[in-house]
């Protein structure tokens, strides 16, 4: 149970890497907003890190990747470059943890190695989900907030697009892979620590066996000289 334990952990490290990597590229960020004068436009926008998109009626979907990374919003530039960050740190995180479970021979026998290395892929798993969490609900925040701006046009007003709902599952899973890998080593340190108090205990008991031989052996010479005398 234990061991499966650490490979849930790794498919759901590899979900989470998925997750990222689909969001970051996904141009469904903001999408366009069906109120007001927009319902009887057939056309529809997408907004992404990467690209926007647009359709109208009776026209295939026209994607464009932004001329230059300034024309973008605050928010959707501090996304692209966290969502990169994100992406590099769950990829590290899952080479670390690989090298830290149970069944893994990067460590050989050393176990306090493999714990070690797997608190700090469980590390990395928190921090990504940190990264990736920021970014979402920053851009969720900001949609949302124009949204409900009374002086915003309806042309100018979005929705939260499939990217920000990936995003926020995303987050749920690589939370639960960092807790569930710390909470293995904290299982893992518990154990050693019991396996080395037993260890001294057994040593103590030794030594304390071979004193009261060595005393027995004493008196018994002591008492053999004793009758000589």
């Amino acid at each position: 149970m234990k061991a499966k334990l650490e490979i849930v952990a790794l498919i759901l490290g590899f979900i989470g890497l998925f997750g990222t990597i689909t969001i970051t590229a996904l141009p469904t960020w903001k999408v366009s907003a069906f109120i007001g004068a927009n319902l009887i436009v057939m056309e529809e926008l997408w907004e992404g890190l990467w690209m926007n998109c647009y359709r109208q009626i009776n026209i295939n979907m026209q994607c464009k990747v932004y001329d230059s990374l300034l024309i973008l919003p605050v928010e959707l530039q501090v996304a692209r470059a966290m969502m990169c960050v994100s992406i590099a740190l769950v990829f590290f995180a899952l080479i670390v943890t690989g090298c830290g479970i149970q069944r893994s021979y990067c460590c050989g026998d050393k176990q306090m190695c493999k714990n070690i290395t797997l608190a700090l892929g469980g590390c990395l798993y928190l921090l990504s989900f940190l990264t990736t969490l920021i970014p979402v609900c920053w851009v969720g925040h900001s949609i949302i907030q124009r949204f409900n701006d009374p002086t915003s046009l309806d042309a100018q007003k979005r929705e939260l697009g499939q990217a920000i709902f990936i995003g926020w599952g995303t987050c749920g899973v690589l939370l639960a892979t960092g807790i569930i890998l710390l909470f293995r080593y904290s299982k893992r340190t518990s154990k050693e620590e019991d396996h080395y108090n037993d260890a001294y205990l057994m040593e103590e008991k030794s030594v304390v066996k071979e004193d009261s031989v060595d005393l027995a052996k004493t008196g018994s010479s002591f008492h053999k000289f004793h009758e000589y005398v």
